[in-house]
């Protein structure tokens, strides 16, 4: 019987042609938006979180305010980090190590080819083993820095894949010009998914001071905590000890002192909050959806007056009427809901392949299938919750008027 009721709704909207498919459009649009966007939300939220090339959860980073959008760390502070700063954070009980991180702009030169990035510094002894660490650094081919190093660079495996506008990869062995300096290429690294670290020239520390210049002006201060239970402390005596060094009261800070899980947390708060916005709107597509509804069984209640008569005068009782045109107008809502999934799906799989190739990140694009269950059930309510009026006016309809009419 139930089987029934859904054999003669198919076959009604059917019938109804061009009207069906616009009634839909709402529906469509509201549930497309709402799938493609969450997936596109969910892996740029990876992608950027991927970013940040820190590994450990007990590193806190410093860096001087006023950062310039056009540099790296640190271009254009007024009053950039320097030594001193790094020192006296050392000196803090619950600090385990202080690291230094320059990122200087500069141009390197290969194949005739000249291209504008960063470059970064590799410190010596235990530090720069904890800095391959943090950073997650693994070579893909040839070999990471070593002390003693003074000659010799190595580079972001974009380098390698040809994807950093020199026109042909860089391999082991390949000189490279960094600030017309000639350098010899000793290892590329494995892909990281972030196009930074995929992009960047990595130097020994003193190396790539004498040849930027940047002298005691540091960029990034890198923190280990002896225990992660110690972060929010040592991030309050860290601030406590920059303000005594640079001369500034509180609320007066010219520099920042973040946290892992508070940097991650800022980034997603701000995607989540653009996510929330923009299925708001998609929610508004799926109202007009709704309205189209029950304008749609309402006139096809009137249309279909006569044909109401008839099964009423067959001996169909006021709820089968009810539930034959509630079970139309929740087809017609999951119709839509069904088109709106599949192109939805297809704009998140693809959408999260483009910002995959876009920043160099290594995500995977997923189907969410709960998301789509929701999505699809959702629909078929919606279209039945706005079909109940007209539906309850099918049933009310006198059969001796209806077959007159």
């Amino acid at each position: 019987m139930n089987k029934d009721y859904f054999e003669l709704a198919f076959g009604n909207l059917k019938h109804r042609g061009i009207r069906s498919w616009l009634t839909l459009l709402g529906i469509f649009i509201g549930v497309a938006a709402v799938i493609s966007l969450i997936s596109l939300g969910n892996g740029l939220k990876t992608a950027v979180n991927s970013q940040f090339g820190i590994s450990s959860t007990e590193i806190i980073s410093v860096q001087a305010g006023g950062i310039s959008f056009a540099g790296p760390p640190g271009s254009g502070d007024v009053n950039p980090l320097t030594v001193k700063d790094l020192e006296e954070i050392g000196k803090i009980s619950s600090v385990e190590r202080v690291v230094r991180r320059n990122i200087p702009a500069g141009k390197l030169e290969f194949n005739d080819k000249v291209i504008f990035g960063y470059a970064t510094n590799i410190p010596s002894g235990e530090n720069r083993e904890f800095v391959y660490e943090m950073l997650g650094l693994e070579a893909e081919s040839g070999r990471l820095l070593k002390d003693g190093d003074t000659n010799e660079v190595v580079l972001g495996y974009n380098f390698h894949a040809n994807k950093v506008g020199l026109e042909k990869a860089v391999k082991v062995g390949d000189r490279v010009l960094v600030q017309n300096k000639s350098f010899d290429v000793v290892g590329i690294t494995k892909k990281q998914g972030s196009f930074i670290f995929d992009n960047i020239v990595y130097m020994n520390e003193k190396p790539l001071e004498d040849l930027m210049g940047y002298g005691d002006d540091i960029d990034i201060i890198g923190v280990q905590v002896k225990s992660k239970d110690l972060m929010d402390k040592t991030k309050e005596e860290i601030e406590k000890v920059l303000r005594k060094t640079r001369g500034v009261k509180v609320g007066e800070e010219d520099f920042e002192v973040s946290t892992p899980d508070a940097m991650l947390s800022t980034v997603n708060g701000v995607i989540g909050g653009v996510q929330a916005f923009i299925v708001i709107i998609a929610f508004l597509s799926i109202i007009v959806g709704v309205i189209g509804i029950v304008n749609t069984m309402t006139t096809s209640v009137l249309e279909r007056r006569r044909e109401i008569g008839i099964m009423k005068a067959v001996g169909a009782r006021n709820d089968q009427i009810f539930l034959q045109f509630l079970i139309e107008s929740g087809l017609l809502g999951f119709v839509g809901g069904l088109a709106g999934v599949i192109v939805g799906t297809l704009i998140g799989f693809f959408g999260t392949k483009f910002i995959n190739d876009f920043i160099g990140a290594d995500l995977s694009p997923e189907i969410n299938i709960p998301l789509i269950a929701l999505a699809l059930l959702g629909s078929f309510l919606i279209g039945a919750i706005a079909g109940i009026i007209p539906a309850m006016k099918a049933a009310r309809e006198n059969p001796v008027e209806a077959l007159r009419g």
